[in-house]
């Protein structure tokens, strides 16, 4: 960490510009690895293989899973599933023609944390999964779009409330994004929902997750007995996109660009 990085009255920490480099290439392992998963994903394949390949990725590119160990988790990735919302564990479960589902990656990058999470599809996706997705990607975006020095974290959330609302979507409550850097998790709570004008003031220098979870149906969820799998209380689906961005002085920078981030809908 450099030296010219502080701590506002928040928690959140205002990082040096030579910082965005070690986020910059961590990001971009994350989002490779992102891509490279994607081709695997079909009809009959198991969510553990998914892992073991991202698993083995993690570590030809020479880099740490931050998942693996993280509170007693022993995997790569999370892959929710359908009505999953996130934190779904990789298991023997083969998927089936029109699943959609997200993939989620943290690596350490010679200190740094890339996150990233994305929504993929076996074989050919219904029209109403199809929707989901966009709406939870364009969501994403619309949070990104207001990012800028002088703007709120209210302001992030708005932004997505109000599109993922206005097309008869609800957005969970229950789960954040989060500032991020030299550690997996720090402030601050990015809220993906809320009132604009309110909460923290952004800041250039500031890193934090954007990870909108959108539902079909109502917003509420609840955890399995697993400590770990998060699921839509009604059973309908759910879709999520993830972007680790860093604030910059007119706006802000994606660490985690990828061109195959929207995907093949089949």
């Amino acid at each position: 960490m450099n030296d010219a990085s502080r701590i506002t009255k928040e928690g959140i920490r205002i990082h040096a510009a030579e910082d965005f480099a070690g986020m910059r290439k961590a990001g971009a392992m994350a989002s490779q690895i992102l891509d490279e998963v994607g081709p695997l994903v079909e009809p009959g394949e198991t969510t553990a293989a998914l892992d073991d390949f991202i698993r083995n990725r993690v570590t030809e590119l020479g880099a740490t899973s931050a998942t693996i160990g993280y509170r007693g988790y022993q995997h790569a990735s999370c892959i929710s599933v359908n009505h999953v919302v996130c934190h779904g564990i990789p298991g023997q479960k083969t998927l089936k023609d029109g699943d959609i589902l997200n993939i989620d990656v943290t690596v350490i990058v010679d200190g740094w944390y890339g996150d990233t999470s994305r929504m993929y599809v076996a074989g050919k996706a219904p029209i109403k999964a199809q929707r989901l997705i966009r709406v939870t990607h364009d969501s994403l975006m619309k949070g990104i779009e207001a990012v800028r020095p002088g703007a709120t974290f209210g302001d992030i959330g708005a932004a997505i409330q109000t599109y993922a609302e206005g097309h008869r979507m609800s957005v969970v409550r229950d789960f954040c994004g989060h500032g991020l850097g030299q550690s997996f998790h720090a402030p601050p709570n990015v809220l993906h929902f809320g009132r604009a004008g309110k909460g923290p003031v952004l800041e250039e220098g500031m890193f934090f997750t954007i990870e909108p979870m959108i539902n079909l149906g109502r917003p509420e969820t609840k955890t399995l007995s697993d400590d770990w799998t998060a699921v839509t209380r009604d059973k309908s689906l759910s879709a999520q996109f993830e972007h680790s961005i860093g604030v910059t002085a007119n706006g802000c920078e994606i660490f985690t660009p990828s061109e195959r981030f929207f995907p093949d809908l089949g």
